[in-house]
């Protein structure tokens, strides 16, 4: 039930940050959508065996991080979630591909560049998009959604599945709690009842939607999310589009951290 709960919580954590008053959070919402788009591309034009040419990136996430105040253990338990599902998709990578390729003079096969770059790539792009959510909030997300003309209903069924996303898990954990109290000594749940406690999930969470859908109705919904957000583009936040922008195309054409070696070794020499 911990589980449930701190999952639960985390979600409502998310738009608790989201509301937050700093530098980042105060950026128009499709300019940071921009820029988190931007990030995604760069980083996954990288070619696959590419490992050091990726760790310069590594700044945009840092650089949001600090001054968005948003605390790195957070965003380390969302990664170590996901990172294992990563693992194993790349995993089998090193037994496929044998080829040997260098590295900074370092000898390594191609199988485990590949892992590497794919773990590296994962773990950045699912930084910046929890960033995006957690310093720009759903609701001015899918404004920003609306400004680039993305179809309204896929936009709504985005929007609705977050929202309501944590309703599901309040139904799940009020039947588990049920269940425990009905068998207080038995660790988990008996695989005999599993598919009765998923149609017990099913109907409750369908009649728990009608409610809300009808609560939504009353209150005048006809179809149309309507936040309240209306923003005007300013100066800063082209800046900021830019800056990112130009320092992407940069870590992409140039292998920062060999020229800065380079640099470092012809002035030793």
């Amino acid at each position: 039930m911990s589980n449930f709960i701190n999952l639960v919580n985390s979600i409502g954590l998310l738009d608790d940050m989201a509301r937050q008053k700093s530098y980042i959070h105060k950026l128009h919402p499709l300019t940071k959508l921009a820029t988190t788009l931007a990030y995604l591309i760069f980083v996954v034009s990288f070619d696959r065996y590419e490992i050091i040419g990726l760790f310069p990136l590594l700044l945009y996430p840092i650089i949001v991080l600090t001054l968005a105040d948003i605390p790195t253990t957070f965003i380390l338990k969302r990664l170590l979630f996901i990172e294992p599902f990563i693992i194993g998709i790349g995993i089998l990578n090193p037994l496929l591909d044998h080829h040997i390729i260098n590295i900074s003079g370092f000898a390594i096969s191609g199988g485990w560049a590949t892992f590497i770059s794919i773990f590296l790539k994962s773990g950045f792009t699912v930084t910046a998009a929890i960033l995006l959510i957690a310093t720009t909030g759903m609701d001015k997300l899918s404004y920003a959604f609306r400004i680039l003309k993305i179809p309204r209903s896929f936009v709504l069924q985005l929007l609705l599945t977050y929202r309501y996303i944590s309703v599901l898990m309040e139904e799940l954990g009020q039947i588990l709690t049920a269940y425990s109290l009905r068998a207080p000594n038995q660790k988990g749940v008996n695989h005999k009842v599993w598919g009765s406690l998923v149609g017990q999930l099913i109907i409750r969470t369908f009649e728990r939607a009608y409610r809300v859908y009808q609560a939504m109705c009353l209150r005048g919904f006809t179809g149309e999310y309507n936040n309240g957000t209306s923003e005007n583009l300013k100066f800063n936040d082209l800046i900021y589009f830019l800056i990112w922008v130009l320092f992407f195309i940069i870590a992409r054409l140039y292998n920062i951290p060999m020229v800065i070696g380079s640099l470092i070794m012809g002035v030793g020499v």
